[in-house]
């Protein structure tokens, strides 16, 4: 791994240990956290650097928000980076879901709860300023408008996993037939922090870990060693966000490890917690009947969903810096950048919008929360984390 002096990793660390205690909501959310920190605050990349990322990591298996996560601490810190900025963003979620499985369910679902209904309205405003900046910067002219709002409409018609990555793609190649190429900034680019071969032995080890893992787990007895192969192939193949892994889970984990009840109540419990979705295998490692110490089956199972992911942006990342040097990748990474804000704005809507403010008489307070919240982040600049709490304690109390 890279070296990098340890005040960077700490920096890193701490930073995504914050976004991990207070980034609800899913990934779309968390990417407009992931913004407003680091984009807007720190200045740790521009918005067509940030953008740029966040498309490599839509087009990838896995967690989007987690990759975006992984790819900006390896870019400022190389591989302890990457480490430091993923257990930041990961550990405080993965932590209360072990909890919630050692015994805190008892308590009974927050699903319902006044709280949540807060922290979901938090979400739908730390989502539209993310649109609403992003559309500033890399949607200014009407030929990538109409590309955003294409992508927009596609991803809201056909709501299909499959859907976002072609959406992508077809946004990409009329960005490359239509768009002008642009100049790359000052401070656009992304830096290979490793060499090309680096990151295809990271690629082929990714490809070599599916393949060697299902023949071992089939050759050896040890519990461990299934549980880890099991959530490895789900975080390696899946497409789509956090959502889309839960069928792979429920058909490698019901009824062979657990009951449907207790998997629906960890799925339950997850909506309600900062941080990735996939952390969801920390609650299924502690909760799986593996004869395994419920603490450690947790953490196989968590590293084991989580590893394909930062394998394979690491591997990546070294190739995505070349390509985006060239003129016509360029204009197609336009296109790209503009389909994101799409991706973005559909979300926003579904499921950011639907969850948030719900048909019924609590609607229209739902819906006024939200517009004092985005005031509060856009006109006020109030901090996101005290956005979040101010939205939780007024849920509470009204919704």
């Amino acid at each position: 791994m890279t070296a990098a002096p340890a005040s960077s990793i700490a920096e890193l660390f701490l930073v995504f240990l914050k976004l991990g205690l207070t980034s609800f909501g899913g990934p779309a959310a968390h990417l407009g956290y992931f913004r407003a920190e680091l984009v807007e605050k720190r200045g740790w990349l521009s918005d067509a650097a940030y953008a740029d990322l966040v498309v490599l990591c839509q087009v990838l298996p896995g967690p989007a928000s987690s990759q975006v996560g992984m790819g900006v601490g390896l870019l400022r810190a190389g591989g302890w980076g990457l480490l430091a900025a993923w257990l930041g963003f990961t550990l405080p979620s993965a932590v209360l879901m072990l909890a919630f499985a050692l015994g805190l369910g008892r308590l009974g679902s927050p699903e319902g709860a006044g709280w949540l209904a807060g922290l979901k309205v938090a979400a739908l405003a730390v989502v539209a300023q993310a649109v609403s900046g992003m559309a500033r910067s890399l949607t200014p002219d009407r030929e990538r408008l109409t590309l955003g709002g294409l992508v927009a409409g596609v991803v809201l018609v056909s709501p299909l996993p499959w859907v976002q990555p072609l959406a992508l793609l077809l946004a990409g190649l009329l960005g490359w037939w239509r768009l002008q190429t642009p100049e790359l900034g000052a401070g656009d680019g992304l830096p290979a922090p490793l060499s090309r071969r680096a990151g295809a032995t990271l690629l082929l080890l990714t490809l070599t870990l599916l393949i060697a893992l299902p023949l071992l787990a089939t050759a050896s007895p040890r519990p461990d060693l299934a549980l880890f192969d099991l959530f490895t192939r789900a975080g390696a193949l899946v497409f789509g966000g956090g959502h889309v892994v839960l069928p792979l889970l429920q058909a490698g984990v019901v009824p062979k490890y657990l009951d449907a009840g207790t998997f629906v109540a960890g799925y339950g419990a997850v909506q309600a917690m900062p941080g990735p979705l996939f952390t969801f295998a920390s609650y299924l490692g502690a909760a799986a009947h593996t004869g395994l110490n419920p603490g450690y089956a947790a953490l196989v199972a968590t590293v084991g969903i989580f590893l394909p992911a930062g394998l394979l942006v690491a591997g990546a990342l070294p190739f995505w810096s070349s390509l985006r040097q060239r003129p016509g990748f360029r204009s197609a990474l336009s296109g790209l950048n503009a389909g994101v804000v799409g991706l973005l704005l559909a979300a926003l809507y579904t499921p950011v919008f639907t969850s948030a403010v719900q048909a019924g008489p609590r609607g229209p307070t739902a819906l006024a929360l939200a517009l004092a919240a985005y005031l509060a982040l856009t006109a006020w600049r109030a901090p996101p984390w005290a956005v979040v709490l101010a939205c939780a304690w007024v849920g509470a109390l009204v919704l």
